[in-house]
């Protein structure tokens, strides 16, 4: 790829796709751009770049002299650039194929994976190479707070990439980490998730077991060891493995935990460690991002004042604002497990609270049948729940789909208060009626829920 020169991204808004984009600019080469969405602040900070972007997809969009065209991962046949790249029999490329070739090799990649937990560990992981001074890389699917970006490339010999199981492009269904040149691995968990490209949880495991493949002999991996998916998972590997977890069994053990409203604190193979977070799987990722930074060849010292001055993501547990005595809380969710885990946590931070949970079903996972129990199952532990309206349930197919109105009496059945809401007026109506000082409300969505955290603390006020 080497002799290219000009890039057009098709695509460009994306957190990655953007990043990317901006770090191609900087090394010389010449980029242009397309997004059907293109607002700030993706699209002011490609622009300060002095990078074009053309709004909407349209075949004239890519320049006569383009040599290679980005295609990102939300780009489908029938998009005009996508059709134009083919019919013109450009070079095209995904975006993980671009960052291995120009961003990863020859480097030290650490890539965190697994269902749950890969956003804060890898922010944990760069926190700590960036607090010891190694100004590491890093392509994260969240805000980081210490950090102030998702994404930025670097010199350093370490890159801190967020391995997402997902699938890479509309011509490549390879997961995108089977790109990433690894190093060393993080495997949190593995659970069935991605429905609408992973048929069992046994392809799942599958594309687990090509990432440990791919992990030289001189690199690492390490595995959840209290988890029975990643222990199946990592049997066999050909890499060196070493499992993390409570259990005597593994090699690293969690021990002498202690909560309180504010932190975590506990020891990983008898050095003592502490987090400004709270709930077990917040240690299990401050755990798993001290494992890997020691195997980078950080100090116990430098672990423990990197996860000391952790500060957290963006719509992890955030408090967005209080209200007559009423806390209201974003966090991100896009599962069963999340959800449970989120409640846990959310009793250990706000014991003696009544816990709202407002639940947008907007994944491809929990927009489907696949999960109605669990979901309910989970929902349940909340004190109340209320569940909104499922966006574009029309494109899931008609046997396929969560049904609402059931979810909503199997929360009831699981001895909780659940209900499904028409809309999102009437969750605000709902909270404001029934909502008194003393209670936390706690919205739980992978996307931005119409903007309801704003819509509440205005009507509570």
């Amino acid at each position: 790829m080497s002799e290219k020169s000009r890039f057009h991204f098709t695509g460009i808004c994306g957190t990655a796709m953007g990043s990317v984009a901006a770090a191609m600019k900087q090394r010389g080469f010449v980029v242009t751009g397309s997004d059907a969405n293109v607002y700030p602040p993706m699209s002011d900070f490609l622009r300060d770049q002095g990078i074009p972007i053309a709004e909407g997809y349209n075949e004239n969009n890519i320049p006569a002299d383009a040599d290679v065209v980005i295609i990102g991962n939300a780009i489908s046949r029938g998009n005009p650039e996508a059709e134009a790249a083919l019919d013109r029999k450009l070079l095209y490329h995904s975006l993980p194929e671009v960052m291995k070739e120009y961003f990863l090799r020859g480097k030290r990649n650490f890539i965190v994976s697994g269902t749950h937990g890969k956003t804060t560990t890898s922010s944990m992981l760069a926190w700590l190479l960036e607090n010891a001074g190694k100004n590491p890389g890093f392509m994260i699917g969240g805000l980081p707070k210490n950090l102030g970006r998702g994404a930025r490339f670097t010199e350093s010999e370490f890159t801190v990439l967020e391995g997402d199981e997902y699938d890479t492009a509309f011509f490549d269904k390879r997961s995108k980490f089977l790109h990433y040149l690894p190093e060393c691995v993080v495997i949190n968990n593995i659970e069935f998730d991605h429905a609408d490209i992973y048929a069992s949880l046994d392809e799942i495991k599958l594309t687990f077991r090509r990432l440990l493949n791919i992990v030289p002999r001189t690199g690492m991996a390490f595995i959840n060891g209290d988890d029975p998916n990643c222990l199946e998972v990592a049997a066999n590997a050909p890499c060196p493995v070493t499992t993390v977890g409570f259990s005597a069994d593994c090699a690293l053990r969690i021990e002498n935990i202690n909560y309180d409203e504010h932190r975590s604190s506990f020891t990983l193979g008898g050095i003592p460690c502490s987090v400004r977070m709270t709930g077990e799987f917040n240690v299990r990722n401050a755990a798993m991002a001290a494992a890997a930074a020691t195997f980078a060849g950080l100090s116990p010292g430098e672990i423990l004042a990197g996860l000391e001055s952790f500060e957290g993501v963006a719509r992890r547990q955030e408090l967005r604002g209080e209200v007559n005595g009423i806390k209201v809380i974003d966090d991100f969710a896009h599962h069963p497990t999340a959800i449970r885990l989120a409640v846990q946590s959310l009793r250990q931070r706000h014991p003696g609270s009544r816990l709202w949970i407002l639940f947008e079903p907007r994944s491809n996972t929990t927009r489907r049948a696949v999960f109605q129990n669990e979901l309910a199952e989970a929902l349940s532990l909340a004190d109340v729940s209320l569940v909104a309206p499922i966006p574009d349930l029309h494109k899931i197919p008609e046997n396929d789909r969560l049904d609402p109105d059931k979810l909503g009496a199997d929360i009831n059945r699981h001895g909780g208060s659940g209900q499904c809401m028409p809309d999102l007026e009437s969750i605000v109506a709902t909270v404001k009626a029934q909502a008194r000082p003393g209670d936390v409300v706690a919205v739980l969505s992978n996307g931005g829920f119409g903007g309801i955290h704003s819509k509440l603390l205005a009507a509570l006020a």
